[in-house]
């Protein structure tokens, strides 16, 4: 079926979009299947009493996160190569509830900065009492991206008493080679000092998912429009 120039543009785009929702959706779900069925981790989710801990809804959130991504990501790329309707019509609204979910779940995160904040800081306490105690890499991995992120240093800060200085960034000062900032008071401050960011970032992923979904939008309908059109021709001719 061909397309114009804006239903092309639309098509590359949605292309753009989904690779990038996929390398997410896989990075996700890979560390939360990796955190969940890591021989280290796997038994804190067979304790009965740990299952609302945040470690074990952390990781929950993850994978489910990771698996609805590439969901959306195997409908979306379906419904551009194929050119079918009905699954950019899944596609669209697919994207317009993501959309939703992250100005809301933007909005909360503000309203409740300290709350999330102080959940966030349990979370990185649990991985790092488990690398602490099992050095698993998966792990290792996991807390490395998180100090590097932050440029932090566990929970402690000082390097030669800090138990995963190994995975800690390299200093930027002399004063940071004796001490870092720790990892629980950057996260606290991060979320009490620049919640309004936060916010921001969720909503701009709205913004950009809304995008997406307007260019979803001109594409099925520039094929409704392609189908009509044939069905016309074809019912003129014959």
């Amino acid at each position: 079926m061909a397309l114009d120039g804006c239903g092309l543009f639309c098509k590359y785009i949605l292309f753009l979009f989904n690779l990038i929702f996929a390398v997410l959706g896989f990075a996700l779900l890979g560390l939360g299947l990796w955190l969940r069925f890591s021989n280290n981790t796997r038994p804190i989710f067979e304790i009965t009493a740990l299952n609302s801990s945040t470690f074990v809804l952390g990781v929950i959130l993850l994978i489910a996160l990771g698996t609805v991504m590439l969901v959306v990501v195997t409908v979306g790329d379906y419904g551009a190569c194929s050119e079918k309707k009905y699954a950019l019509q899944v596609f669209s609204v697919l994207l317009f509830i993501l959309a939703v979910a992250e100005t809301v779940v933007g909005v909360l995160a503000y309203t409740w900065r300290e709350e999330v904040g102080m959940r966030v800081v349990e979370f990185y306490t649990s991985i790092y009492t488990l690398f602490a105690a099992s050095s698993d890499a998966g792990i290792g991995v996991t807390l490395l991206f998180i100090h590097k992120m932050l440029h932090c240093c566990g929970v402690t800060g000082v390097t030669l008493l800090e138990a995963v200085s190994q995975t800690c960034p390299e200093p930027k000062s002399f004063f940071e080679n004796i001490a870092m900032r720790t990892c629980p008071g950057v996260i606290t401050d991060f979320f009490n000092s620049n919640a309004p960011m936060v916010m921001g970032i969720f909503i701009g992923t709205g913004a950009l998912l809304i995008t997406a979904l307007g260019c979803a939008i001109i594409l099925l309908r520039q094929i409704k429009k392609d189908l009509m059109a044939a069905a016309t021709h074809y019912s003129t001719v014959y």
